[in-house]
Formats: C-alpha cells, sequence, structure tokens
C-alpha cells in the first residue's frame, strides 16, 4: 500500500462504512480499501490482526496521519477538524446541533439495533421482523424531526453528517423490506443524495469487495 495514503477497513454492505467513504468522496480524500468481510471465516472483524487495529471489532476503521480511528461518526468529525472542505457540519451552532441530533439518532438509536451482532442473536425466524420493527421505529420519529429541519438535504440546502448516515440506513430499511409510504420526506431526501456522484460512487453495489451478483 502506498505510504501515506489514508486506509479503510470496510464491508461493502456496512453502512457504517458507506457513510466514512461518502465523507472521503465528497473531501476528495484519495485512499486504500482494506476489505474485511463480517460473515466469511467467522467474521473476520474478529480475527487478532484487526482486533488490534479496533478493539471493538467492528468497520469501519480507518488509518489517516498517523493514528487509527474507529466509530464512523468519530471519523467524519476528525475528517471535518482536518479538512474542512467542503464543509459536513454547518456553521450555524443550531443547525450543527440539529446536524448531529439526526446522525446520532440513526448510528445510535436505529442502525445498532438492526445489526448483524444483534441480528444473530434474536434468531433466525425472527430477524426480519425485529429490524422492521427496530427501522420502523426510528424512522417514524426521524420523518418528524426532518419536517422540521429539511429543506433539499437533512438539515436545510447542504449535504451534511446527517445526510451520510440517512441514504445508507435506508439502504438497510429497504434490505430488510421495510414499508417506506409513511416516510416521504425520507425517501425524498433519500432520492436526491442517491443522484450525488459521492453516494453513487461509495455505493454498497460498487465496491471492491462487492459479490459479482450483487454489482451495479
Amino acid at each position: 500500500m502506498q505510504a501515506g495514503k489514508p486506509v479503510l477497513y470496510s464491508y461493502f454492505r456496512s453502512s457504517c462504512s458507506w457513510r466514512v467513504r461518502i465523507a472521503l468522496a465528497l473531501k476528495g480524500i484519495d485512499y486504500e480499501t482494506k476489505p474485511i468481510n463480517l460473515v466469511k471465516d467467522g467474521g473476520q472483524q474478529f480475527s487478532e490482526e484487526f482486533r488490534a487495529l479496533n478493539p471493538m471489532k467492528q468497520v469501519p476503521a480507518l488509518k489517516i496521519d498517523g493514528i487509527t480511528i474507529g466509530q464512523s461518526l468519530a471519523i467524519i468529525e476528525y475528517l471535518e477538524e482536518t479538512r474542512p472542505s467542503p464543509r459536513l457540519l454547518p456553521q450555524d451552532p443550531k443547525k450543527r446541533a440539529s446536524v448531529r441530533m439526526i446522525s446520532d439518532l440513526i448510528a445510535g438509536g436505529i442502525q445498532p439495533l438492526q445489526n448483524l451482532s444483534i441480528l444473530k442473536q434474536v434468531g433466525q425466524e425472527n430477524q426480519l421482523t425485529w429490524a422492521q420493527k427496530a427501522i420502523s421505529s426510528g424512522f417514524t420519529a426521524l420523518e418528524t424531526i426532518l419536517q422540521s429541519t429539511a429543506g433539499k438535504y437533512c438539515v436545510g440546502d447542504e449535504v451534511s453528517m446527517a445526510d451520510l448516515c440517512l441514504a445508507p440506513q435506508v439502504a438497510n430499511a429497504e434490505r430488510f423490506k421495510v414499508d417506506l409510504t409513511p416516510y416521504p420526506t425520507i425517501s425524498r431526501i433519500n432520492k436526491t443524495l442517491l443522484a450525488l456522484e459521492a453516494f453513487h460512487v461509495t455505493h454498497p453495489c460498487r465496491q471492491p469487495d462487492t459479490p459479482p451478483e450483487l454489482r451495479a
């Protein structure tokens, strides 16, 4: 791997990894992808090598500027602080709070409840209904919030960290066959986001580790 180039440990289908891929794309940061298959070999995230990198045994992890960062929102905030253009957090403190609130709602209140590690615990026959309930509950709250914060995107008319969380979570919802009809604001914003180059090229169907049958 090229010296000094950031390395993203990612899994094509990981929504948390996708958030970071979008941030890197928007900020024009060239990076290497090191795929970590969360299913193969019992989960490559459990290997000693990866555990040394990220003790939480989760993707994403980003090696950059001589450090390794886990947790997608921490990575995005670091990129924002070290490479501020284009900005992903609004200058206005109130809008910035809204972006963080929406990001945390998705990253802390929806995604973890339908994550692979949790689904394994609820049993094969309960996984779909469990995931649908977790996502629908969160989306009901999110739809209400977005009705007061959204412009073209989640908060006003600039792409923000909130949007980087939204599109991957909608992809999860679609994968778990959640009916999105009750969430017109979420659906509208998502459609707008997916038309943007940074969201398009980082999509799970266009990653180095995307299986051939799932490629775009």
